[in-house]
């Protein structure tokens, strides 16, 4: 495999040029992040173990916990690792993919949280999801940094 200046990602291009709208986005987006990952951890632990769905065949806790933790580390990758801001965003969008069946398992049981007490409210959330998916990838470089076929 070979590196490029310290990525160990052969396969990934150059980051593409970005602007200061996307890196805005990307840091505001890291901040978030390390709040929400620091808020697993910390004061909203009960909150977040009410998403977890019952299915989930691991202690609610520990998928807090660790969820937390992968958050935390996506956000200090999209803030630091500028080079590899394109991998952190698929990263980052493959994780709000993972954890969408706990919104919908939110919506599905009724499961209050976060202010989120109707079933609209909780629908509303469910929405939101993609939005954070095209974020992360928007203020990452992609679309601009997808390989082109030829």
């Amino acid at each position: 495999m070979t590196t490029t200046k310290g990525s160990p990602v052969a396969d990934l291009p150059a980051p593409p040029p970005t602007t200061r709208a996307r890196t805005i986005a990307r840091l505001v987006l890291a901040g978030a992040m390390i709040f929400a990952g620091l808020s697993h951890l910390f004061w909203a632990r009960e909150e977040f173990q009410a998403q977890v769905p019952k299915w989930v065949p691991m202690d609610a806790d520990g998928v807090v916990m660790a969820s937390g933790g992968v958050e935390i580390t996506l956000g200090v990758g999209l803030a630091l690792l500028r080079r590899d801001r394109v991998l952190v965003g698929r990263l980052l969008a493959a994780f709000f993919v993972l954890v969408f069946p706990g919104n919908i398992a939110q919506f599905v049981n009724q499961a209050d949280g976060f202010g989120l007490n109707t079933d609209t409210s909780r629908f509303v959330r469910l929405l939101f999801q993609p939005v954070l998916i095209a974020w992360a990838l928007w203020a990452t470089g992609i679309p601009r940094g997808i390989p082109r076929r030829r």
